[in-house]
C-alpha cells in the first residue's frame, strides 16, 4: 500500500489536493491544515524518471508547480535533505 493509499483510508472525511504526477512523492499530511506534505526530492526523482534532466526538473517543479497557488487545500512542499 502507497502512503496516499494509507493517507486517504485514514482520513476518509477529508478532500485533498493532489499534484498531477507526484503521488509517490507524498510523504505525509499535515495535522493542522489537513494538506497533503510533498517531498521535494522525490518530486524532482519523479521528473528525473519520466526522462528530465536534473536542472530542467527543478526548474519546472519550482516555476509551475510549487509555486502555483490553487486554494488553501494547496499541498505542502518539503524541503528534504535526503
Amino acid at each position: 500500500m502507497n502512503t496516499l493509499t494509507e493517507i486517504i483510508e485514514d482520513n476518509y472525511d477529508e478532500e485533498f489536493l493532489k499534484a498531477d504526477g507526484f503521488d509517490e512523492a507524498i510523504i505525509g499530511v499535515c495535522h493542522i491544515s489537513r494538506r497533503l506534505i510533498y517531498s521535494h526530492t522525490l518530486c524532482i526523482k519523479v521528473l528525473v524518471d519520466e526522462g528530465m534532466e536534473v536542472v530542467d526538473a527543478i526548474e519546472h517543479l519550482s516555476y509551475n508547480v510549487i509555486n502555483s497557488y490553487v486554494g488553501e487545500k494547496t499541498p505542502i512542499w518539503c524541503m528534504d535533505y535526503n
